[in-house]
């Protein structure tokens, strides 16, 4: 490609509202343009990146044995009505009427759509199993899009279903995904955990494992083991913290009432009874699909809503709001405490572990000391309701202790079960002449949001820095004056060689300054650069690699050579 005929133009500073460093790269190397929040135009350099991720997901899709179908993005909501998620799915989910009244949806995932054509097509085990695959324009109304493509209303996904006669088939096929994900962002250049994860709104019964490329702008916090390689998303991680055993109730001073006038935060308390936040309780309101319960943590600990919304088996956890606090209990905000509460009460099992502790004494303007889990919360429930903290004890091994890092959710895998074919009735004959519903998986990879993650990954103070295997280009020429005879000959020459070879190539034959070219080199990221300058007519050009900038003046065929070695496995990608 020339580069003066390539639309691409390149911005200096980045939009103020641009906050990611992926953003503002793409952005200002011309890779996307915004046309609305959350919704991008790739442009040709962008485009043929995607290409070239899309090749090495349809690949590794390929090997495992899955086909490839498109689906469409408009579904009836009919069909989401049958599964229950029409309601359940909430606000994100954009629906619209046609002209005929008839109600529909742009499609966020196709578990409804997949599984009604694989229950017209297939009858049989014999024809099990099955793993169909697509990539394709997904839609979701984000409440706050932000970060470019990591957070948009429009992207590319690629989604696939698995369809087995039973759950050790399902096992097989899941992992066989899980595995085919672990090669698809290595070879995309990603650095990346595999966590256990939570199933949303997508559901299920079986496992499911995020795929988090680590980056700090990441949304999302996992909980990694220094030892072995257990690695957890926040909202699911476990700790090892070994039990300690209450004392025993004679031990145990009786409950005093301490006057705390207008105390009504952890750090207040503390700092007034000159404690420790671990040596306190703190007991939380919720609602509960509209039912108030109370969860009591330590108080240095943080509440899990999620962990509570599976423990209480809820579709939806929200905090109280300060009158219901108020009507519940008789107090203001901050001086609810567990004795004597009169709601459902829920202990996170380290709180329950406590000997004694200082709590909210139901009370306004006092506190209480000398609680103790095992005398004063007698039929309460305990369990795991609170997000693990760095440096406990890891849960799977004995030597390791957990370290957070943030990362950027680019795949997720889920075992579905029977959910969606046992309420969309999809079923097939098992040897037994019998009908039963197929056993599912599903497996996402957010196509678009590789892009960004990776850019987060490579860049420097100067722009991105394209891993090869999707760069959009492999080589970057660049004749330092397009009016040199020698230097355009030279190009000229290097350029048609390495079409012939299949090499990815941009050649920059504008009639602009060195410099000017340079700094768009940087930021485009092209891994190599050979520029072609006053040696050009003795044959000798720069040789340059984008990631460490070291130049190296060569012959131009050791150049040809040097590259056609390099990147011949490359070759075609983006075609």
């Amino acid at each position: 490609m020339r580069q003066s005929r390539l639309v691409s133009t390149t911005w200096r500073e980045a939009p103020a509202d641009a906050e990611a460093v992926s953003h503002q790269l793409m952005l200002r190397a011309g890779f996307i343009r915004q046309l609305a929040a959350g919704i991008y135009t790739y442009m040709p350099l962008g485009r043929r990146v995607l290409r070239k991720v899309e090749h090495i997901i349809r690949d590794e899709m390929d090997q495992t044995g899955a086909q490839e179908l498109l689906m469409p993005a408009m579904q009836p909501a009919e069909l989401w009505q049958e599964s229950g998620r029409y309601s359940a799915y909430g606000p994100e989910l954009i629906r619209f009427q046609d002209r005929h009244n008839r109600e529909f949806a742009l499609g966020p995932t196709h578990e409804e759509v997949i599984t009604t054509l694989v229950r017209s097509e297939i009858n049989s085990y014999r024809r099990l199993p099955v793993t169909l695959y697509q990539i394709q324009t997904k839609f979701r109304d984000e409440r706050r899009p932000r970060f470019g493509l990591l957070r948009g209303r429009e992207f590319l996904m690629k989604d696939a279903y698995s369809f087995d006669i039973d759950e050790e088939g399902l096992d097989q096929s899941y992992w066989a995904m899980y595995e085919a994900y672990k090669r698809i962002f290595s070879r995309c250049g990603l650095r990346f955990r595999a966590v256990e994860a939570d199933a949303g709104t997508i559901g299920g019964e079986g496992g499911t494992h995020e795929f988090m490329a680590l980056a700090e702008i990441g949304e999302d916090t996992i909980a990694v083991c220094t030892h072995c390689d257990y690695a957890a998303n926040l909202e699911k991680a476990d700790s090892g913290q070994p039990k300690h055993s209450p004392s025993i109730l004679s031990e145990v001073p009786d409950i005093e009432k301490v006057h705390t006038p207008g105390i009504r935060t952890i750090d207040e308390l503390t700092a007034f009874l000159n404690i420790r936040p671990d040596e306190m309780m703190k007991t939380l309101l919720l609602k509960a699909d509209q039912k108030l319960v109370a969860v009591v943590l330590r108080g240095d600990h943080e509440l899990n809503e999620l962990k509570v919304k599976h423990a209480l088996q809820a579709s939806e956890i929200t905090f109280a709001e300060p009158d219901e606090i108020r009507s519940a209990s008789g107090v203001p905000v901050g001086f609810l405490g567990p004795v004597n509460l009169s709601v459902p009460l829920f202990v996170d099992r380290a709180a329950a572990e406590m000997a004694t502790a200082v709590a909210g004494g139901n009370e306004a303007d006092y506190h209480i000391r000398n609680v103790s889990p095992q005398r004063d919360l007698a039929g309460c429930t305990i369990g795991d309701f609170r997000n693990v903290t760095e440096g406990e004890p890891c849960p799977r091994c004995a030597e390791g202790s957990l370290t957070f890092h943030r990362g950027i959710e680019t795949g997720h895998v889920f075992k579905l079960g029977t959910k969606y074919s046992e309420k969309l009735g999809a079923k097939f004959l098992n040897p037994s002449g019998q009908e039963q519903p197929f056993v599912m998986g599903c497996y996402g990879i957010g196509v678009s949001r590789i892009l960004s993650a990776v850019v987060e990954q490579h860049y420097d103070e100067s722009g991105i820095i394209w891993p090869e295997a999707i760069a959009p280009y492999h080589v970057h020429l660049i004749p330092i004056s397009v009016k040199n005879e020698h230097q355009t000959g030279v190009a000229r020459h290097l350029y048609e060689q390495l079409q012939k070879m299949g090499i990815d190539v941009l050649l920059d034959d504008r009639d602009e300054r060195p410099g000017v070219k340079f700094k768009d080199a940087d930021l485009i990221g092209i891994p190599v650069r050979v520029i072609i300058g006053k040696d050009a007519e003795q044959g000798t050009v720069e040789y340059t690699e984008r990631r460490t900038l070291r130049k190296e003046a060569i012959r131009a065929e050791e150049a040809l050579e040097r590259i056609r070695q390099r990147f011949t496995l490359f070759s075609g990608n983006a075609n």
